[in-house]
């Protein structure tokens, strides 16, 4: 479970604003990456007892339910002290590769913060070209409080946007399969052929001429 360890070692050494940063839609095979970048209310890593309850609930996005998502991104956005957001479109990921195009969204994310941060936890690697204090958390979506509220605000804006995105590229099923590899969205491949919203870059793990 999620807990403040982390913040709190920050913390004790002065910072006074630490945000949590991650990123979705890596394994997705169209759409964005989206990345969300959260600084909570410091009171809340000093003070265990100034914690809202609902934060209890607070998770990896992955280990929530879509409607628990939605409630727990509403009480963020109400009570974070600053949220920025990024992303990365189907066509950069496929000029950068996945990995780098994550790792870009979550830099964007950080710099569309109201107030910079004194610290920085980012889920799983490093962000290239941030010169600012930070430290990669593996796994900090089940470590860290900040980057499990990232995880939450990122997953519920990029199913929002996927959504919509449906209503441009109707018939892949991208309401409700958000972009990833389930087996109606395969299909839908073979039938259609990939739109312009599709990542190229997957074609390798799929009949290659789904992506000629």
């Amino acid at each position: 479970m999620a807990d403040f360890e982390i913040e709190a070692s920050f913390a004790a050494e002065g910072a006074r604003s630490i945000a949590g940063v991650d990123e979705v839609g890596r394994g997705a095979l169209c759409g964005p990456v989206v990345a969300a970048a959260v600084i909570l209310p410091f009171s809340w890593i000093a003070s265990p007892s100034l914690r809202p309850e609902w934060l209890s609930s607070v998770d990896d996005s992955k280990l929530l339910t879509a409607r628990r998502r939605s409630r727990l991104a509403a009480s963020l956005l109400a009570a974070a002290t600053a949220v920025g957001f990024g992303a990365c479109s189907n066509l950069e990921v496929d000029r950068l590769n996945v990995h780098r195009a994550s790792l870009e969204a979550m830099r964007r994310a950080v710099e569309m913060l109201p107030i910079p941060p004194g610290a920085v936890l980012v889920d799983g690697f490093g962000l290239r070209g941030y010169e600012g204090r930070q430290q990669a958390v593996i796994r900090g979506d089940r470590k860290s409080l900040s980057i499990a509220a990232a995880s939450i605000l990122a997953k519920v804006l990029r199913d929002e946007m996927m959504a919509r995105f449906a209503l441009l590229f109707p018939g892949y099923g991208l309401e409700r399969n958000k972009g990833y590899a389930t087996r109606g969205h395969i299909r839908a491949l073979a039938e259609r052929g990939p739109s312009a919203f599709h990542r190229t870059s997957f074609r390798l793990q799929f009949d290659q001429k789904l992506f000629p």
